[in-house]
């Protein structure tokens, strides 16, 4: 998909991973909206690419609506869908306090599994009507997994169950878009200098780097953004979770 003048939905995009995506696309020529719960973040980098920032929570369904609807009174029907809104809120099923609250496991699953979900059935809800562009495609959705999906670590039990919700929504999602042309992939980052991570003391990001096989770093926020823009310009992409990592595999702690 040539992505010139084409509308895109960014959640998370005041930050991180969102944030380098919105910048990628808006400089591939796409109108981008950003959706994130900080509005200040969002407004600020909408400013500096010519976007849109809708201030809105994944998990509040009512004010996901709204701020499509404003998206698309600005830019049109979106042609591309990235959910990079998340959260890695660590703790033990059984920890020193007793069994993990569950309303703790019950947010982190809402923001991350059914916030993303939310946002794939409406996207695609109007992209549907539109009409098709060149080899019948009418969008892309590109949701954002982690290697935790497939090794979570100990504490990342609602981190780890979150994602690889995801993951596994990936082909089904996929099968039944595809009469419609649209397309569902994934991407699981591994360990990437998001803002959570930069704030890590120096040597703690440098023993992070050095885990990785190779390149022996953490992941640039710019990287995932590049595999977002190969995944909109490769139609043969489709119903796969790609992990962009380094060939890092995490261990138990």
């Amino acid at each position: 998909m040539d992505l010139d003048g084409k509308a895109a939905i960014v959640t998370g995009g005041g930050s991180g991973l969102g944030e380098a995506t919105a910048r990628a696309l808006a400089g591939a020529g796409a109108k981008v909206t950003l959706i994130d719960a900080n509005p200040e973040a969002a407004k600020a980098v909408a400013a500096d690419i010519g976007g849109l920032a809708c201030a809105a929570d994944v998990t509040d369904a009512a004010a996901i609506e709204a701020a499509l609807a404003q998206a698309t009174a600005a830019h049109g029907t979106a042609r591309v869908l990235v959910n990079c809104a998340g959260v890695a809120t660590p703790g033990r099923m059984v920890g020193r306090d007793g069994p993990l609250d569950l309303n703790i496991f019950r947010r982190v699953i809402e923001i991350n599994l059914i916030g993303s979900f939310n946002l794939m059935r409406l996207f695609a809800a109007e992209l549907c009507k539109a009409d098709a562009l060149e080899g019948d495609e009418r969008g892309v959705i590109v949701n954002t997994a982690s290697v935790a999906a497939f090794e979570g670590q100990v504490g990342q039990a609602a981190y780890a169950a979150s994602k690889g919700g995801i993951a596994a929504l990936t082909l089904p999602a996929a099968r039944e878009l595809a009469p419609f042309g649209i397309r569902v992939c994934t991407i699981a980052p591994g360990i990437f200098a998001t803002p959570m991570l930069r704030g890590l003391p120096q040597e703690t990001q440098d023993a992070l780097g050095k885990s990785i096989p190779y390149p022996s770093r953490l992941g640039e926020p710019s990287e995932y953004a590049a595999l977002v823009l190969h995944i909109a310009a490769n139609q043969m992409l489709n119903g796969e979770t790609i992990r962009l990592d380094g060939a890092i595999r995490m261990q138990p702690r």
